[in-house]
């Protein structure tokens, strides 16, 4: 195609081009992608339910899941177990992640409205496998959420393998969100049903 076609082809052509050409930078760049997916997140197509799932899960409390344990940064030990009587928001993610990074931002403002509450308890359980990224990327764009890795074995009943994954037991320890996938966590539809729970 010579030079002439070529020009004639992008002034007939040219919003292909420009989808084309963003769609390209979309598939490359981890960056792009996460832009992208926040403006899907804050068009509301993504809103999150919270719905009770204790009875999908079949009522099944912490007690009957195996414990889960993960490690804060200063080598300290939270077990499952020993969270009866909070409401726990367990996030899996990794700073690689596009859909992660898309959803933090809320997760973020989510945890400055419960972080001083003491019935609260944030697991955002960082799965990279170079053991710095999560702290740099955290550190990069100025979050303050708590970085925890996992120090046993993850039971199938919160994560099996998707990225992110958000998990929110009850104060009994019963699953009462179990979702895979970006959403959105500062709305207040959300906090609402947070608050339900702690009033349970």
């Amino acid at each position: 195609m010579n030079k002439e076609k070529t020009k004639e082809w992008f002034k007939k052509n040219w919003s292909t081009a420009l989808l084309t050409a963003f769609l390209a930078v979309i598939l490359i760049s981890p960056d792009a992608k996460t832009w992208f997916m926040r403006q899907v997140i804050s068009t509301g197509v993504m809103n999150l339910t919270l719905q009770d799932q204790s009875k999908e899960s079949k009522g099944k409390t912490i007690g009957e899941i195996a414990d889960f344990r993960v490690q804060d940064e200063d080598g300290r030990l939270v077990s499952t177990q020993d969270l009866k009587g909070k409401v726990v928001f367990m996030n899996f993610w990794a700073s690689w992640c596009p859909p992660c990074r898309a959803e933090f931002p809320s997760i973020q403002k989510f945890y400055d409205r419960y972080k001083d509450d003491k019935d609260v308890v944030f697991l955002t359980v960082n799965l990279d496998d170079q053991p710095d990224a999560g702290r740099n990327y955290l550190d990069k764009q100025k979050y303050t959420l708590p970085l925890l890795v996992p120090a046993s074995a993850i039971p199938a009943a919160y994560y099996t393998g998707s990225l992110p994954t958000t998990v929110v037991l009850d104060k009994k320890g019963a699953i009462r969100l179990h979702h895979t996938g970006m959403a959105d966590y500062s709305k207040e539809s959300f906090y609402k049903k947070i608050d339900k729970m702690l009033a349970e």
